[in-house]
């Protein structure tokens, strides 16, 4: 989406929608009118209307010298698809986890109408300060804003018929399974495994059965038991993301990259821009030590490493051995631009991991549309009461993804 500085922000509005659709991120009439209503550019104030429309995120409150912003306004496709996922209709009660720049809420307000109800919740005083005026402004003054930690949720309106999280959280609070309603919604940015994936949850006799998920990323939330994920450094520049209950030992892997590499073709490929992110999900249903493995430039132009993607590759680890996706190259003279899919082993059990990896792909490759089963329990709930496939056990859900 191009504009000149000419350009209005209703034809910028027009234009962003018309590029959200093409993306094939809006199914829903409600999602396409609010859309095309709200007035984004005034939730941004300090942003150009043309950065206002254009398909990226825009900071609104920075966060620790060098690290992520503490607050921002979401990429336009993602906001559109993780309302489609939550499926709010006319009427609804609605809870929003991180108010931002109030912009979603005011989304919200439009497809809920005037029989339902918006609340939106935020531990940031000064966000929820900006959210308030911008709502007033824009004539969204009947969304309720309050200060205070989402993981608790707001007690005071619940129940819910719809909970959307719009910050990242590592593990989903018991108070948002208690304030949704039966039957009611909840699409959480979740994290686990070293990924993070927007899921649509159903609450059904108490659990949350995922009917859909979706690769996304949100700044990490703030609050009781969301700093589980952990990071261990493994050669220089190259990290490993993983679950505290994954039983990864930072010195038995330390040097593992210096360990010969066995890389395993999977014969599954790609063409530039296709999406590989199914794959990721689906080995968290079946490998129990899949993890992230994050590899800066310096670390790859050293030869170090190759994964597939540098900053966020899936990989698989057991004791003292792991494998990484990869990619191979098409040859400059080749007819068609295909990556071949595959993974490369270190250590002992590399070659090993580096195949099971590959089956993965494979499995992955035969229906590449085939979504992960997701379904939460509240962390008491003993392992006879667990469907199958892997158990990732957090603090307050025991996450069962099976494939």
């Amino acid at each position: 989406m191009t504009a000149t500085t000419d350009t209005g922000p209703d034809e910028l509005r027009a234009r962003m929608v018309d590029h959200i659709a093409a993306a094939g991120h809006l199914h829903s009439s409600t999602v396409e009118h609010a859309l095309r209503t709200v007035p984004r550019h005034l939730f941004v104030p300090d942003a150009t209307v043309q950065d206002a429309y254009a398909n990226r995120s825009i900071t609104i409150k920075p966060g620790e010298p060098g690290g992520r912003p503490a607050s921002c306004i979401s990429v336009p496709t993602v906001v559109a698809m993780m309302l489609g996922q939550l499926d709010a209709r006319p009427g609804d009660r609605v809870l929003e986890i991180g108010a931002g720049t109030g912009y979603n809420a005011a989304l919200l307000a439009d497809i809920v109408g005037d029989t339902g109800q918006v609340t939106t919740i935020d531990i940031h005083p000064d966000v929820t300060a900006h959210a308030r005026q911008a709502l007033n402004a824009t004539g969204y003054g009947g969304v309720r804003v309050t200060t205070g930690d989402g993981a608790l949720g707001h007690v005071d309106l619940a129940p819910y018929d719809r909970i959307i999280v719009t910050v990242g959280p590592w593990d989903l609070p018991p108070a948002w399974l208690d304030q949704l309603a039966p039957s009611g919604r909840l699409v959480v940015p979740l994290h686990w495994r070293g990924q993070a994936r927007s899921v649509a949850f159903v609450k059904q006799d108490g659990v949350l059965h995922a009917t859909d998920s979706r690769l996304c990323g949100f700044i990490p939330m703030i609050g009781d038991g969301q700093d589980g994920e952990r990071k261990i450094r493994i050669a220089d520049d190259v990290d490993l993301h993983f679950d505290p209950d994954q039983p990864i030992d930072p010195d038995t892997l330390n040097g593992v990259l210096a360990q010969l590499a066995t890389t395993v073709w999977s014969g599954a490929s790609i063409v530039p821009m296709e999406s590989t992110d199914l794959i990721w999900p689906r080995l968290t249903g079946i490998e129990a030590g899949t993890c992230r493995f994050a590899a800066a430039q310096a670390a790859v132009e050293a030869g170090l490493c190759d994964p597939a993607f540098p900053y966020s590759s899936p990989a698989l680890v057991e004791g003292d051995s792991l494998a990484y996706l990869t990619l191979r190259r098409p040859a400059p003279d080749a007819e068609e631009r295909r990556f071949e899919l595959g993974a490369t082993g270190h250590g002992p059990l590399g070659e090993q991991l580096a195949e099971r990896l590959c089956a993965g792909i494979r499995a992955w490759d035969h229906d590449r549309t085939a979504q992960p089963v997701i379904t939460a329990y509240p962390a008491d709930t003993p392992d006879q009461d667990l469907t199958g496939g892997q158990v990732i056990n957090k603090r307050f859900v025991r996450l069962v993804v099976s494939v």
